[in-house]
C-alpha cells in the first residue's frame, strides 16, 4: 500500500507452544530444531513482500532457539511442476508453501498437503476468517492451510490520458472497448487496454459477465461449459480486444497477468484489469499519481462483471519432519499482524474480517475491490482436475488459437471444452 497508510498493528499469533505435537507424515518425525524450508510466490515488485516476510522470520527465529528459516521465492507461472516435484521428493521439499486457492483440491488429491483442521480449530484468530477464504482451504470438510489474502481484480485506468482524450470511466464492457480504441488511436505507443492470451483470470470476467460458465456440475464431477452460447459470447468479447486497434496479437497473445500489469505500470497502456494486490507495482511504476480504479463493468450500465475470487493460502506439507514448527510458522505467516503488514506493503486484502474492515477504513483505494467482492464473485471448478487444466494452459491455448486466426471461437471453444472434459474424467 501507499506509504501514508498507518500500519495496522494487529496482534501476532500463536507460538510453537500452541502447536500440536502429533506427527503427520515426515516419516513419523516432528523435529523441534533445525531449518524450516519455505517456498513463497515471487510477486511483481517483490521487495516489500520480502521485507514483511523477513520481519516474520526474525520474530519466529527469536522465539525458537535452534531453529532457522530458509525462504525461497518461486515463480507463480511455473509453480505446478516445481510443487508437484516437491510432493514426489520429500527429501528436497519445503515444510511450508504458499499456494493459490485454485490449487487446493489438486494438491490434496496428490497427497501433498497436511490436514490442519485441528490446528485451525484451536487457533483463536481463525474465528475471524471470512467464509469465502475458509472455503478456499477446505476439501470435503477438512482444512489444508490458512488463508493468506483474498484478491479480486478491477479496472485500472490512466486518469491523465482519459482527461486528455475526454473519456469518462467506462460503465459497460462495450465502453471499455471503445475507450481502448480511442487511447490506441491517439497514442500508437500504448495499448488501449493491456490484455494477454495467457491472462486467464483477466479473461474470465468477460465470460461470466455474458452469462457463461467454465463448467457445470455433472453427477459427482464436472463438465465443461466453454462451448455454450453464453460462454462463447464472453470469449469473443475478450478476444476481440486483440488487434492493431488495441493490443496487437503478435505482442499480446503470449502476455501473462504479470506482463499486462508491468505494461500498465510502465506507462505502456491506458487500462488494465489488475488486482488490489498490484497496487504497489503501480506506485513503483511510471503511472504513480496518474491512475484510478473502478470496478470492471458488466454488459449493462450499473452492473459489475463477476471477478474471480482469487487469493493465496499458506499450507504445511504432509512430508514435513517439523510439523509442529511448520504449523506455528504457517500461523505467523498468515496471521493478523502479517496480513495487516502485507496490506500495508503490497495491497493484499486480508482474509480476517476485522483486519480487512480496518484496512478498508484507512485506505479508500480498497473501495472498488470491496464493491467487486460485494457484487458477487465466481470461482473455478472445485475439482482436482483444475490443476491439470490450468497447468496444461487449456484456456490460454484457446485464446491464442483465436487471436492468431488459427481457429474461430466455435472451434477453439469446442476443442478446449473437450480437453477440460478429458481432465474431469480422469
Amino acid at each position: 500500500m501507499a506509504a501514508s497508510v498507518v500500519a495496522l498493528g494487529m496482534a501476532g499469533v500463536a507460538a510453537a507452544g500452541c502447536a500440536p505435537s502429533t506427527s503427520e507424515g515426515g516419516g513419523g518425525k516432528d523435529d523441534r530444531s533445525g531449518t524450516l524450508r519455505v517456498w513463497l510466490f515471487r510477486e511483481v515488485g517483490n521487495k516489500p513482500k520480502e521485507k514483511v516476510v523477513r520481519d516474520v522470520v526474525d520474530r519466529f527465529e527469536k522465539k525458537h532457539d535452534g531453529v532457522g528459516v530458509d525462504v525461497q521465492y518461486i515463480p507463480v507461472d511455473s509453480r505446478a511442476e516445481k510443487i508437484k516435484g516437491a510432493f514426489n521428493d520429500p527429501g528436497s521439499a519445503p515444510d511450508v508453501i504458499e499456494y493459490g486457492n485454485t490449487d487446493t483440491a489438486g494438491y490434496v488429491a496428490d497427497g501433498g498437503l497436511a490436514d490442519v483442521s485441528k490446528d485451525l480449530k484451536s487457533w483463536d484468530a481463525a474465528k475471524d476468517i471470512d467464509p469465502t477464504a475458509r472455503r478456499s482451504v477446505s476439501v470435503e470438510g477438512k482444512q489444508y492451510g490458512a488463508p493468506l489474502f483474498v484478491g479480486v481484480r478491477a479496472l485500472y485506468y490512466r486518469t491523465d490520458v482519459f482527461e486528455e482524450l475526454d473519456i469518462e470511466p467506462p460503465r459497460t464492457l462495450d465502453e471499455v472497448a471503445d475507450a481502448a480504441h480511442k487511447v490506441r488511436a491517439a497514442h500508437k505507443d500504448m495499448y488501449g487496454i493491456a490484455v494477454g492470451g495467457s491472462y486467464t483470470y483477466g479473461a474470465m470476467p468477460y465470460l461470466w459477465a455474458h452469462g457463461g460458465e467454465l463448467a457445470r456440475k455433472k453427477g459427482e464431477g464436472f463438465a465443461s461449459a466453454l462451448d455454450t452460447a453464453a460462454a462463447k459470447k464472453g470469449i469473443r468479447a475478450y478476444t476481440e480486444l486483440f488487434g492493431d486497434d488495441n493490443c496487437p496479437a503478435g505482442k499480446c497473445a503470449q502476455m501473462t497477468g504479470n506482463d499486462v500489469v508491468e505494461a500498465f505500470a510502465g506507462g505502456k497502456a491506458g487500462m488494465v484489469v489488475g488486482g488490489d494486490f498490484n497496487r504497489q507495482a503501480m506506485e513503483d511504476g511510471k503511472v504513480k499519481g496518474d491512475y484510478a480504479v473502478v470496478p470492471l463493468p458488466g454488459t449493462e450500465k450499473g452492473e459489475i462483471a463477476p471477478a474471480f475470487a482469487g487469493g493465496n493460502n499458506i499450507g504445511v506439507l504432509k512430508s514435513s519432519s517439523h510439523r509442529s514448527l511448520a504449523v506455528a510458522l504457517m500461523k505467523e505467516l498468515a496471521g493478523k499482524r502479517t496480513q495487516a503488514q502485507l496490506f500495508d506493503a503490497m495491497g493484499f486484502l486480508p482474509t480476517f474480517t476485522d483486519t480487512r474492515k480496518e484496512a478498508a477504513r484507512k485506505e479508500p483505494f480498497v473501495k472498488p475491490f470491496v464493491e467487486t467482492l460485494d457484487a458477487g464473485t465466481e470461482f473455478v471448478p472445485t475439482s482436482p482436475a483444475w490443476g491439470e487444466i490450468d497447468a496444461s494452459q487449456v484456456l490460454p491455448g484457446m485464446f491464442q488459437q483465436i487471436v492468431s486466426g488459427k481457429q474461430g471461437v466455435d472451434g477453439a471453444a469446442r476443442d478446449a471444452a473437450g480437453k477440460m472434459d478429458e481432465a474431469f474424467a480422469k
